[in-house]
C-alpha cells in the first residue's frame, strides 16, 4: 500500500507540489484528497502540519493528520512569528501556565514523560529554547516553580 508522507499549512493544501507531483503517478482523485487534507487540518491554520495520506489497491485512500511540532504550538499560542534569535537575552512571548498545559495536551502522546507534571516541564524546556517566558518568568525559572508545588492546583 503506497504511502505519501508531506508537511502542508493548516486548512491550505493545494494541488501543486508538494501534493500533487507525489500523488499523480498514483491515479489518485487529487482534489478530493486535497479537500479532506484542508477539512481536518483547518484548526492548525498558519502552522506546518504533517500528513500521510495511505492508499489501498483500489484507489481508495486514508488521510492521517498529525500533530505539528512543539514548537509551532507554543510559537502560535504566544502570538509570536518566530522564536528568539537570542533566547538568553531577549524574549519573543509568554505564555500562562494554562496555555502550557493546553499544548502539554495536543501533544501528549509525542512525549517522552508519562506524567502531566513530567510533560508540562518538557513543554516548558521547549518555551525556553524559543525565548518564550512562561507566567512572565524565564522557563527554567518556571520549571522550577512547576517542580516545588506552585502550579500543582492547575494539573488536576
Amino acid at each position: 500500500m503506497p504511502e505519501v508522507s508531506v508537511m502542508v499549512e493548516g486548512g491550505k493544501a493545494s494541488p501543486a507540489a508538494p501534493l500533487g507531483p507525489a500523488l499523480g503517478p498514483l491515479g489518485v482523485n487529487i482534489p478530493k484528497i486535497v479537500q479532506e487534507i484542508n477539512e481536518k487540518t483547518k484548526e492548525y491554520s498558519g502552522m506546518k502540519v504533517p500528513v500521510k495520506i495511505k492508499i489501498d489497491s483500489k484507489k481508495n485512500f486514508e488521510v492521517v493528520v498529525g500533530s505539528p511540532p512543539i514548537s509551532s504550538l507554543i510559537l502560535k499560542e504566544a502570538k509570536a512569528a518566530k522564536g528568539s534569535g537570542n533566547p538568553k537575552t531577549e524574549f519573543a512571548g509568554n505564555l500562562s501556565i494554562d496555555q502550557v498545559i493546553k499544548i502539554t495536551k495536543m501533544k501528549a502522546l509525542n512525549l517522552s514523560s508519562s506524567n502531566l507534571k513530567a510533560q508540562v516541564s518538557e513543554v516548558m524546556g521547549s518555551c525556553n529554547s524559543l525565548g518564550i517566558t512562561v507566567e512572565g518568568k524565564r522557563a527554567k525559572e518556571a520549571i522550577a516553580d512547576l517542580k516545588s508545588g506552585l502550579f500543582d492546583s492547575k494539573l488536576q
